[in-house]
């Protein structure tokens, strides 16, 4: 779950950026979002269904299309891995470095590369994911996220016919001056650039070897969690994002900003907003390692 749900953590940021001065869509976009994850867990569900021991993506395009078909598709999902491990440290990084000052900015990637490094050798030692160890990581990571998104939510209700007013003006100045394929041109790159927010969803169905039994039945409520969550998660923040009008900031994420503002006011906000910042570099700790898990699961299979 922590390879799907962390990428909550730059899929939505990404996806907001490229919308520019046209925040208004990112209502469209939350729904796409959403929406998108719903049909992809769907199709997994069923993929888990008719492949219970697992492979996902490989071993459907294997047997249901050919085998040259699988290779392209079990190295989709190498490449897929690989670049799970390398986003999530470097949002990882971003995420952390959001809390530091300035003049440190330049020992970032320095950084994300020793996490790289020491991921690599925890695995050549044989690390073994421990429920004790990964659990409060990712209960932290929840709980503070629902009281972001919630509050976040909660004290701008009476502002939603305000930003509506708003919002329908854009609208209109857009259509009148770069149209409708203009509005949607701008809204399908925003929505492509934030793509990162799917990946992690196969996850379930290329592990259900790890799955206990019964293993179809646990693997479909698996991704049901998984669905709900990034769904609530990744739409939440974009929603948050445009209600706050939250602007791009040099060496900060955008989470890092909205967690700012929506607990200022709040007895030990500061550390709150640090807490559920170092939530999310946590978990994106966890969702590289799901990368260095899943791999040689996916090689297997294709041996």
């Amino acid at each position: 779950g922590a390879d799907g749900l962390s990428s909550s953590s730059y899929g939505p940021e990404e996806a907001f950026k490229a919308l520019g001065p046209h925040t208004y869509l990112a209502i469209f976009i939350a729904i796409a979002t959403a929406f998108t994850i719903f049909i992809i867990a769907y199709a997994y569900s069923r993929i888990i269904e008719h492949f219970p021991h697992g492979g996902g993506g490989y071993m459907v395009s294997t047997h249901t299309i050919s085998s040259g078909t699988g290779v392209i598709s079990g190295s989709a999902l190498l490449v897929d891995y690989i670049l799970t491990i390398t986003v999530s440290l470097a949002a990882c990084g971003d995420a952390i470095f959001s809390y530091l000052p300035a003049s440190v900015l330049h020992y970032k990637l320095p950084f994300v590369m020793g996490l790289i490094v020491l991921l690599v050798f925890l695995n050549l030692r044989g690390m073994k994911e421990s429920v004790t160890f990964l659990a409060p990581i990712f209960i932290t990571f929840v709980i503070t996220h629902i009281l972001l998104i919630g509050y976040g939510l909660f004290t701008h209700a009476s502002e939603f016919e305000t930003v509506a007013q708003r919002y329908q003006g854009n609208i209109s100045t857009d259509l009148s001056t770069i149209g409708f394929l203009g509005i949607l041109a701008i809204f399908l790159r925003a929505f492509s650039m934030g793509g990162g927010t799917y990946t992690g969803i196969e996850a379930v169905s290329t592990s259900m070897h790890i799955m206990r039994e019964p293993k179809v039945q646990t693997g479909k409520r698996t991704m049901l969690y998984l669905a709900v969550s990034l769904a609530v998660t990744a739409s939440g923040l974009l929603l948050c994002y445009s209600l706050f009008d939250i602007k791009p900031a040099t060496g900060r994420t955008l989470n890092a900003i909205l967690a700012d503002l929506t607990f200022s006011g709040w007895y030990l906000g500061g550390a709150l907003a640090f807490i559920t910042i170092l939530s999310e570099g946590a978990l994106l700790i966890v969702g590289a390692q799901s990368g260095f898990a899943g791999w040689p699961s996916i090689m297997a299979n294709m041996a």
